[in-house]
């Protein structure tokens, strides 16, 4: 049998590993825009992570070992309150061209979060539509219906469709809350981006998978055993170093969910979260961060058909 040589198991596809500069990472809306052009809506909501959970569902997969059967499954649930419009943003050459506030915000906007000032209308804008090239919108949270915080989340959404279309439902909504399940259904895959649970300095046994040395090695068990050579005479960035540990954005592709509906329907509470007080939804298997972490749902940019085809209907949440 060949020796196992294994030095180190971590990946360099995210270098440097340092602490992510915001909560609510950016999303790349463009590529969305183009391949969900047809489609009329929001392309993307914000979440708040509740809780990891099992339930005892019926799995109605085609061709599935286990069709027609009742099987555990693991699962996180998320609470999704309403988003509302705080401005419509209009880009000319993928940069902001103009900007126009809303009308009839929350009184209490202005005392947590920093408002922008503009002048424009809608009515002017609309007559000079052809000058520009995209239409997005900035959203917050209706965060204090689940009083877990009082200040919103805010960011950047696309919207799908062309640009009349895209106008004409920053105009409906204008005012108005948006729910989650007005653009996604059960069974809908999604694109989850946040931030992963932070664990500060880790050593490197633990931050990139190295082996321990053996139990009388010199200058410690849990270190590389080598740096580096001595010619260049320099630590260079591939060796296993302590550091930061966590706290990294991250982004999981095609998460299904099985469930969704108001918190009326799952009347439950959860340890480190308390009870939902807007929307619920639930997704199959796991997803980056620790409870409250707030997490951006978007449509998906690469389906596949093996996760398309999974088909579950929820019996119990086994909390």
């Amino acid at each position: 049998m060949g020796k196992i040589h294994k030095p180190r198991a971590s990946s360099l596809q995210y270098w440097p590993r340092k602490r992510t500069s915001k909560i609510l990472p950016r999303v790349n809306w463009q590529p969305l825009e183009q391949k969900y052009s047809e489609k009329k809506g929001i392309l993307g909501f914000i979440a708040y992570k509740v809780s990891n959970a099992r339930v005892l569902a019926n799995d109605l997969t085609p061709d599935s070992m286990t069709k027609g059967k009742q099987i555990i499954l693991p699962v996180t649930v998320l609470e999704s309150p309403s988003l509302k419009i705080l401005s419509v943003r209009f880009y000319k050459n993928n940069q902001i061209s103009t900007e126009v506030l809303a009308d009839n915000l929350d009184k209490e906007l202005k005392h947590l979060i920093k408002i922008p000032k503009t002048k424009s209308s809608l009515a002017e804008i609309e007559k000079n539509l052809h000058n520009y090239d995209s239409i997005r919108l900035i959203v917050y949270t209706q965060v204090k219906k689940t009083e877990k915080k009082k200040t919103p989340d805010l960011i950047e959404i696309g919207l799908s469709g062309t640009l009349q279309e895209k106008l004409e439902f920053a105009k409906n909504y204008l005012g108005k809350e948006m729910n989650l399940s007005d653009f996604f259904t059960s069974n809908h895959l999604v694109d989850i981006r946040g931030v992963t649970k932070g664990y500060g300095l880790c050593g490197p046994v633990h931050r990139h998978g190295i082996a321990l040395k053996a139990h009388k090695s010199e200058k410690g068990v849990r270190r590389p055993g080598n740096l580096s050579p001595w010619h260049p005479s320099r630590v260079t960035f591939h060796a296993p170093m302590a550091g930061q540990m966590g706290f990294f954005k991250r982004t999981h592709y095609n998460q299904k969910i099985i469930d969704l509906g108001p918190a009326s329907k799952l009347p439950l509470e959860f340890k480190n979260y308390g009870k939902i007080k807007t929307n619920y939804i639930v997704i199959l298997g796991s997803i980056q961060g620790p409870s409250k972490r707030q997490v951006i749902l978007t449509n998906p940019l690469r389906e596949t058909k093996k996760t398309l085809k999974k088909n579950y209907e929820i019996v119990k949440i086994l909390n």
